[in-house]
């Protein structure tokens, strides 16, 4: 049975390890590097995870009996409150076609929900089918705007969105 817990203190460690296994397996699917981020220090986890539990910032993890096998991050807009943006989303592909993935982001909703936000956004690479797919599967649209994809130049990423109702 799969469980969804917030990111915390208690649980920074399991996070670091499931993050840079995210980052070493689809290094597409994020805007960071595992070179980059397995440099951070112990004390930079701990930032990220304060930053992620808070009034404006959330942290999700799936565990499958103790074991990480997804994550997913949103932050409220600092421009317009009414927006939250889901960051740092990832299933293991041991867990794919599960509903993982849909459990991480109905969580995500929730938190945004409470926070007042009326929509959901993210940016996905332009190559990933298979993610464009599942995030349309959720409700979200492509939106028209893109941008550069950071880690290669050569790709785009989509911003996709869908309301919170």
């Amino acid at each position: 049975m799969i469980s969804i817990e917030p990111i915390s203190t208690q649980n920074v460690w399991v996070f670091k390890a499931i993050r840079l296994r995210a980052l070493k397996e689809d290094p597409h699917a994020f805007g960071s590097t595992y070179a980059k981020e397995s440099q951070l220090t112990d004390a930079d986890w701990m930032k990220r995870v304060q930053r992620w539990n808070g009034e404006t910032g959330v942290g999700f993890l799936a565990m499958d009996a103790g074991v990480a096998c997804g994550l997913a991050g949103s932050f409220l807009d600092e421009n317009n409150r009414g927006s939250a943006v889901l960051i740092s989303m990832w299933t293991a592909s041991t867990h794919r076609k599960r509903g993982v993935g849909r459990l991480l982001v109905n969580e995500v909703l929730n938190w945004a929900r409470s926070r007042k936000a009326r929509v959901l956004s993210l940016m996905v690479v332009s190559n990933d089918d298979s993610a464009i797919r599942f995030y349309e599967r959720l409700g979200f649209t492509r939106t028209g705007r893109t941008q550069p994809y950071p880690n290669d130049p050569a790709l785009i990423e989509y911003e996709m969105s869908r309301d919170i109702l």
